[in-house]
């Protein structure tokens, strides 16, 4: 599993951790069933708090993403594909809107920005 902490994120560690965690179960990365590292081994590899990775595993398991055994760690739920898509469409709505609210700001019209999605659908294949 590999986690990517970015100081210069406005996004607290924890959401950093949380949401690279869920990507990588969305896309298969982390298969059901497979053991996140312990939350001291996780944070020791960071360099960051043991509170920091256990309110990160405690978010994930409150969204459904883990599931906590008690006494032997946390380990990727099955996944739940209509959670998970619930999940991103959450995700993608909090960024349109941001999207909509930088376009306002700017004066560019719903048509231009529609234009530019299309571009990247494009680009992305």
């Amino acid at each position: 599993m590999e986690i990517i902490i970015r100081n210069s994120s406005d996004e607290p560690i924890y959401g950093q951790i949380t949401q690279q965690i869920k990507e990588q179960i969305i896309s298969g990365k982390l298969p059901a069933g497979q053991m996140l590292p312990s939350i001291r081994g996780l944070a020791k590899d960071l360099k960051i708090s043991v509170i920091t990775t256990k309110r990160a595993y405690d978010e994930l398991a409150a969204e459904g993403f883990v599931d906590n055994v008690p006494g032997k760690g946390f380990f990727v739920a099955e996944k739940d594909m209509t959670m998970m898509r619930e999940a991103r469409l959450k995700e993608m709505e909090e960024h349109l809107a941001a999207v909509v609210s930088i376009c306002k700001s700017c004066a560019i019209e719903v048509e231009e920005a529609v234009e530019l999605l299309r571009q990247f659908f494009e680009e992305e294949g």
